[in-house]
């Protein structure tokens, strides 16, 4: 089996593209949740907020002939792709379109706008927007396509639709992709779009957050007085690329994969399952082949929804049998969906690489029916850490965890 590190990281998030900007906006307490002015016209949507990325524009990078096909979320994955060679001295590299380059990459939906041309369509028997792209546009594999077409990429292409683990099982199926021979390099990541589609999903659920004035104080993940989660956007790329290669051409390597477990509840397809949520733990674990005690920190998935927190505590007690230092990222970039478990793979590198995790924000009152661990609260935490294990969970009863080593 070989060793999979990563080499090359880059993304498009709501509080900046770069580590120093993000870390930045994170030690002053600033999060991207916001009122949106725009969604008062939805009648019966419960929630008015989101956390959007702001100014994203790929209109004067690339010639108009390349993104016809693209719309929000395939522009946004494919810069951050750009984003994340550059920064592996992989762009322009032969590997790239020679057939040992592969990806795996998410989304929950491709982009809605779309879907409306086809709704005319079935609706008034005629369609005055349907067009030769309006497809490409809205399929749900149409980031990992428009990547390998603006790039050429020859190799597997393993599209992950899966809600709210597509970015983590992007990342983990390209990890096994090069661990068993199937490739040398792999595009891994996960990317949504903010959509007032993807808001009323959860809030037909009554999973939104409705503090509308009060946005600073939402969301609330672990936190007792939580009413919900916010939806954010965002795209994240990571490099992925066998050890002995990148050692050769003398990479920078960020962290080295050494774990990856994905499972499914098997029960319900929105009421989380502690039961095997822990299982896919001790899988990653396993695959790792660490006892639970090397993990020094866990990137949380903490979409501050009543079950889901509790459910996920309950599963990283039960698997790491101790109180491991715990955080959720989502209260600063609310719940990105098919982008997150990319974004908190990123990030989760970047603070292991700095010795420094940032506390969940407003978390104030611990919900006494959450696991016992250690949250983070508060202010940042400097840790010495080797091993930082970073979970998602999504509709469907989808599990996935995956373990970084620090390099």
């Amino acid at each position: 089996m070989r060793r999979v590190v990563v080499t090359g990281m880059g993304g498009i998030t709501a509080l900046g593209n770069n580590w120093p900007e993000i870390q930045g906006h994170m030690m002053r307490g600033e999060t991207a949740i916001r009122r949106l002015p725009e969604w008062e016209r939805f009648i019966g949507l419960n929630t008015r907020l989101a956390a959007p990325v702001v100014g994203f524009s790929v209109d004067e990078l690339y010639p108009r002939k390349k993104i016809r096909t693209m719309g929000a979320v395939a522009r946004m994955a494919v810069r951050a792709t750009e984003m994340s060679l550059a920064d592996a001295g992989l762009l322009g590299d032969p590997i790239v379109t020679g057939g040992r380059t592969g990806i795996a990459y998410g989304s929950s939906f491709g982009s809605p706008a779309p879907v409306m041309a086809f709704a005319e369509l079935m609706k008034d028997g005629q369609s005055k927007t349907l067009n030769a792209t309006s497809y490409i546009q809205m399929m749900s594999h149409t980031a990992a396509v428009n990547i390998g077409l603006f790039f050429g990429i020859t190799g597997r292409v393993i599209p992950t639709s899966s809600a709210c683990t597509s970015g983590s099982q992007g990342i983990g199926y390209a990890y096994e992709a090069i661990k068993w021979g199937k490739a040398d390099v792999m595009v891994a990541g996960g990317a949504d779009e903010l959509d007032v589609t993807e808001s009323a999903v959860f809030d037909t659920l009554y999973a939104t957050s409705t503090r509308n004035d009060r946005p600073e104080t939402t969301p609330r993940p672990y936190d007792r007085d939580r009413d919900g989660l916010v939806i954010g956007e965002g795209a994240v790329t990571l490099i992925l690329e066998e050890r002995e290669r990148a050692l050769a051409r003398g990479a920078t390597i960020h962290a080295e994969i050494v774990g990856f477990a994905c499972n499914a509840d098997g029960n319900h397809v929105t009421q989380p399952q502690a039961s095997t949520m822990q299982v896919a733990l001790r899988e990653a674990l396993a695959d790792a082949e660490l006892p639970a005690t090397e993990i020094g920190f866990v990137s949380g998935h903490g979409t501050a929804t009543e079950w889901g927190d509790i459910a996920e505590t309950e599963a990283t007690r039960a698997a790491l049998g101790f109180a491991a230092p715990i955080h959720s990222l989502k209260s600063y970039f609310g719940h990105s969906l098919g982008a997150c478990g990319a974004l908190e793979a990123w990030l989760g590198i970047e603070m292991m690489r700095a010795q420094w995790f940032p506390p969940t924000i407003n978390l104030d009152n611990i919900d006494p029916r959450c696991a016992e661990l250690d949250y983070i609260q508060g202010a940042p935490r400097p840790l010495d850490i080797a091993y930082l294990m970073s979970n998602n969970f999504a509709f469907g009863g989808i599990n996935t965890s995956l373990i970084f080593k620090r390099v």
